[in-house]
């Protein structure tokens, strides 16, 4: 059974830095499409950015702040965030796209961030 857990999720200040862990167990990570999504509380759940073979893709709200990265050794895919907002506080969700569709059929718990003022 393939499972996502997240981790590094905590509490920074604005301007601080958090980098989020994803670890994918039950298959090899490989070049497995990879993403990050957020959820705030009361707004729909939002798309950070995904790692698409040797390519990532950003929301322009994250561009420049935030970096994706995989460890294959270590199953591993990373959620650098940097610059961080109040309007980044959020759940964070990894997911992976196991069927290499084009869809994200597999998701982690979550990651709480929140960013205080």
């Amino acid at each position: 059974q393939v499972q996502l857990v997240e981790s590094g999720g905590g509490l920074v200040q604005t301007g601080g830095s958090l980098r989020l862990s994803c670890v994918i167990s039950g298959r090899p990570l490989n070049m497995l499409p990879m993403g990050w999504f957020r959820r705030a509380p009361g707004k729909e759940r939002e798309f950070v950015g995904k790692l698409q073979g040797a390519v990532s893709y950003y929301a322009n709200s994250v561009k420049g702040r935030f970096t994706i990265s995989r460890d294959n050794a270590k199953n591993t895919v990373y959620l650098q965030m940097n610059s961080l907002k109040p309007e980044d506080t959020a759940a964070y969700y990894c997911a992976a796209d196991s069927r290499v569709s084009g869809a994200f059929d597999l998701w982690g718990q979550g990651t709480q961030v929140t960013v205080s003022s």
